[in-house]
């Protein structure tokens, strides 16, 4: 017999009553689902952990850890907190379901399960799952498109990512919000991401721009910002493609923004762009000792470029060993 012709997902059910399991099991195998079985919370961590698992229907009352537990573990990891849990329990008091929702659960159920409530419900989170799949796909189309520029520059390697760490480090001293960090870390992996749309000819020259090429080099904030508009989960990484070349006296581009104008995520990622520009090889110098690199810096603060208060947290970031890659002539 051929394979019910049904829906997408790969669907966990955790449940220590056998008779659950083959129930649900068969519900959703009918449907097209393909369903994986466990009968305690350590085989459902560990499924979790080492499958491909689209969905979670997790009982509350298991041998520890309990379906509370699960959920919490998967919500609190990255690689996982995206998988929608559906908590099945007999248990109705508004405190239970307080806590499973603080433990993360996107969806409640009570025993015994109503069939089309169930197939309703998982239908329903598995979509969004595919949405969220399909967006984390896009993302990456991104970063790998922006890999591609810095790989045609050998003295630019490592160099988002250096920004991104940085970036991510100066956020959290400054207390910034996660929100805020996460659009700090794209930003230090995409900020160049507009120039794509430059010629290689200008992107690639190795004496001074004329008039004309700079102008050009100069759209790839906005063609950056554009690229990336689309997605709504960059809503806060656009004002840093944006203005991570705006000054502080109005004297960047494209919108000759001044002082607090220029947003604080844009003003951080300059700060980290210019001290790795500084400490790097390039074609036209070598790497400057971090000491040099801060006095540079300070005097272009003075001259109404960067702001000095992120600046002097910066410093003292780098002073209290955020990691910095090692200066000087590559091999």
């Amino acid at each position: 017999m051929s394979a019910p012709q049904g829906h997408w997902g790969v669907i966990l059910v955790a449940d220590d009553n056998e008779a659950n399991r083959e129930l649900l099991s068969a519900l959703l195998s009918a449907e097209g689902y393909q369903v994986v079985c466990v009968a305690d919370g350590q085989q459902a961590l560990a499924r979790v952990n080492s499958d491909s698992i689209d969905l979670a229907l997790l009982d509350v009352v298991m041998p520890r850890p309990t379906g509370f537990e699960i959920c919490q573990a998967m919500k609190s990891k990255p690689e996982t907190c995206l998988i929608p849990v559906i908590l099945l329990t007999s248990l109705n008091s508004d405190d239970d379901r307080i806590h499973g929702i603080m433990c993360g659960a996107d969806d409640f159920l009570n025993k015994p399960v109503n069939k089309p409530e169930l197939l309703a419900r998982v239908r329903s989170l598995l979509r969004l799952k595919q949405f969220t799949d399909e967006l984390d796909n896009a993302e990456m189309v991104l970063f790998s498109l922006a890999l591609t520029i810095e790989a045609k520059d050998p003295y630019t390697e490592g160099h988002c990512d250096r920004l991104s760490k940085y970036s991510v480090a100066l956020g959290e001293k400054l207390g910034l919000p996660k929100d805020l960090r996460l659009a700090l870390r794209r930003g230090g992996l995409i900020h160049d991401i507009g120039k794509l749309a430059v010629p290689e000819s200008i992107l690639l020259k190795p004496g001074p721009l004329t008039p004309e090429e700079r102008k050009i080099m100069e759209q790839h904030t906005i063609e950056g910002e554009r690229i990336c508009a689309p997605l709504r989960s960059f809503r806060n990484v656009l004002p840093i493609i944006r203005h991570h070349h705006e000054k502080q006296d109005g004297s960047g581009y494209p919108d000759g923004l001044k002082g607090e104008q220029v947003p604080l995520t844009a003003r951080i990622l300059q700060i980290t762009d210019i001290y790795d520009a500084l400490t790097t090889d390039r074609p036209y110098r070598k790497a400057v000792p971090q000491e040099k690199a801060f006095a540079i810096m300070r005097e272009e603060v003075k001259r109404g470029w960067w702001d000095g208060l992120i600046l002097d947290e910066f410093e003292a970031a780098v002073r209290d060993h955020v990691p910095v890659h090692p200066a000087g002539p590559r091999s």
